[in-house]
């Protein structure tokens, strides 16, 4: 929607691929996005464990050669492969969590939170507790 954007293409494209995209199907996409300007174009296959790069030179992509350890021009980001996966580390060194990683440190934080709110209920009903005993005292 590059309307929206004042005319502006996307500067990077990620392509995951599935089992169902043809060679021939992301050959078009990638002559689509050279075509609209994107400086750069990356393809991930989960399943072959192979990234691909393309960045661009005037008006053509041409491929990066060796994308092992490869940092994005616009991103700033390195790209590595551990296994079959994509793993992309943050100019400080520090690895990009994956979806799964973030949801599972936002559930333990929600447990955390949950707790806490447990112990300061319990509080609160211990000091009330205190409070009621206190009234009664002082009224004998």
């Amino acid at each position: 929607m590059q309307w929206r954007e004042g005319g502006i293409a996307p500067q990077v494209v990620f392509e995951v691929l599935s089992p169902g995209n043809h060679p021939g199907a992301m050959a078009e996409r990638r002559k689509f996005y050279q075509l609209y300007g994107v400086e750069e174009y990356y393809e991930s296959d989960p399943d072959r464990g192979q990234l691909r790069g393309w960045l661009r030179q005037g008006d053509q992509f041409e491929p990066i050669a060796k994308m092992e350890g490869w940092i994005s021009p616009r991103l700033n980001i390195r790209f590595t492969m551990e296994g079959l996966d994509l793993v992309l580390y943050r100019t400080d060194g520090r690895r990009f969590e994956t979806f799964l990683e973030l949801e599972q440190r936002a559930g333990a934080a929600q447990q955390q939170a949950e707790t806490e709110r447990r112990r300061t209920e319990a509080e609160y009903q211990r000091a009330e507790a205190e409070r009621q005993r206190a009234n009664r005292l002082a009224e004998q």
